[in-house]
């Protein structure tokens, strides 16, 4: 197998394990901000959505 008919696998691997890892850091935040750390809760959701926008602008 060519490593070119590898990429669009390892590049669907990798999309998937983003929203994984978002969805993971969201339950994070929803915790934080249960025990008060709104702030911080507030920051992480503006780098999410960072990541969100910059994702969708290079597909």
């Amino acid at each position: 197998m060519q490593n070119s008919d590898l990429l669009p696998s390892l590049l669907f691997k990798i999309n998937q394990n983003q929203f994984v890892l978002e969805a993971a850091i969201m339950e994070l935040t929803l915790w934080l901000e249960r025990l008060g750390s709104g702030e911080v809760g507030c920051d992480v959701r503006r780098a999410l959505e960072t990541i969100r926008k910059t994702k969708s602008s290079s597909t």
